[in-house]
C-alpha cells in the first residue's frame, strides 16, 4: 500500500463533507464501554480524536501508512496513540473491542483478507466497522481513467488506476456474516454540494489522483490536470448555490 495515497493540505480541503461518513458509521456500533478501540488508516487524527471523545475510558490507538498523516495526527493534543503502520501486515497486539476503518480500504487489493484478520482480532463481542467509497463508476472516475488510458497518457499511467476496487454490499455480508451476531450493511449517496473554483477536481486531487501524481513530473502533473479539468467541469456542471457532487458510499458493521 502506498504511503503517499493522501495529501494532508488537499485531503482537508473538504474535512467536513469527509467527516459525515466517519460519524454515520460509527453511530451505528452498538459497544458501550469497550477497552481498546483502533482507528485503521487514521489519515491525519481527527476522526480518530472523536473516537477518544466518545468512548473516553478506552486506549485508543490511531495507524497509517502515511508518514505525512501521521506527522499531523501526533501534532493534535489528544490521548490517542499514533503510528505509522500499513493495514495489510499491521497486527494487534491484545483483542479490540472496535476496529474502525474510514474510506482504506479501497486502497487494498487483498482487503478481504484483511477483514478476515480484523476479524480474528476481535474480542468476543467486539466491532468491526469500515466504510468504502462505492462511486468508481461516477463520471470524475469514468474520466480519470480514460484520460489516463488516451493516447497523450498511456505510456506513463496505463495500468496506474483499477476499476473496481471494492465490493458490493452483499458481498461483504456474506464475508463476514458467518462469523457475526450482528450485521449492518448499507449504501448511502451523499450530495455534497462544494464550493469554489473546480471543486470536483481539488477533491480528487487529494486521493484518487496521489497515484497518478507520484508518475509524473511537475510539469506532466500541470497538464494532466489541465486536460482533467475540462472533463470534470463537463460533467459536474456549477450552478448558482455550488456545484453539486454525488458520492455513494458502502457502510459495513458487524460484531463479532
Amino acid at each position: 500500500m502506498s504511503r503517499d495515497i493522501w495529501d494532508p493540505r488537499t485531503y482537508a480541503t473538504y474535512a467536513d463533507e469527509r467527516a459525515r461518513p466517519f460519524m454515520d458509521l460509527v453511530s451505528r456500533v452498538g459497544a458501550i464501554e469497550p477497552e481498546y478501540v483502533v482507528d485503521a488508516g487514521c489519515g491525519s487524527g481527527e476522526l480518530t480524536a472523536a473516537l477518544a471523545r466518545r468512548w473516553p475510558k478506552a486506549t485508543i490507538e490511531g495507524f497509517d501508512a502515511s508518514p505525512a498523516m501521521i506527522g499531523k495526527a501526533r501534532a493534535l493534543d489528544t490521548r490517542v496513540s499514533f503510528s505509522v503502520a500499513d493495514v495489510t501486515t499491521w497486527r494487534p497486539d491484545r483483542p479490540m473491542d472496535v476496529v474502525v476503518s474510514n474510506a482504506v480500504l479501497q486502497w487494498v487489493p487483498e482487503h478481504r483478507d484483511v477483514l478476515e484478520h480484523w476479524m480474528e482480532g476481535l474480542a468476543p463481542g467486539g466491532w468491526l466497522a469500515f466504510q468504502v467509497p462505492g462511486n468508481f463508476q461516477a463520471p470524475s472516475h469514468v474520466a480519470i481513467r480514460e484520460l489516463c488510458a488516451s493516447r497523450r497518457w498511456s505510456d506513463k499511467l496505463s495500468g496506474v488506476v483499477r476499476t473496481d476496487p471494492v465490493g458490493d454490499p452483499m458481498e461483504y455480508a456474506d464475508l463476514l456474516a458467518p462469523g457475526s451476531s450482528h450485521v449492518d450493511v448499507w449504501e448511502t449517496t451523499y450530495m455534497h454540494v462544494l464550493q469554489g473554483d473546480d471543486p470536483v477536481l481539488r477533491w480528487v486531487s487529494g486521493t484518487a489522483l496521489r497515484p497518478i501524481f507520484d508518475r509524473l513530473q511537475p510539469d506532466e502533473r500541470r497538464r494532466f490536470e489541465s486536460d482533467l479539468r475540462e472533463l470534470l467541469a463537463e460533467a459536474y456542471p456549477s450552478r448558482s448555490y455550488g456545484t453539486p457532487f454525488p458520492f455513494r458510499r458502502i457502510f459495513v458493521v458487524v460484531q463479532r
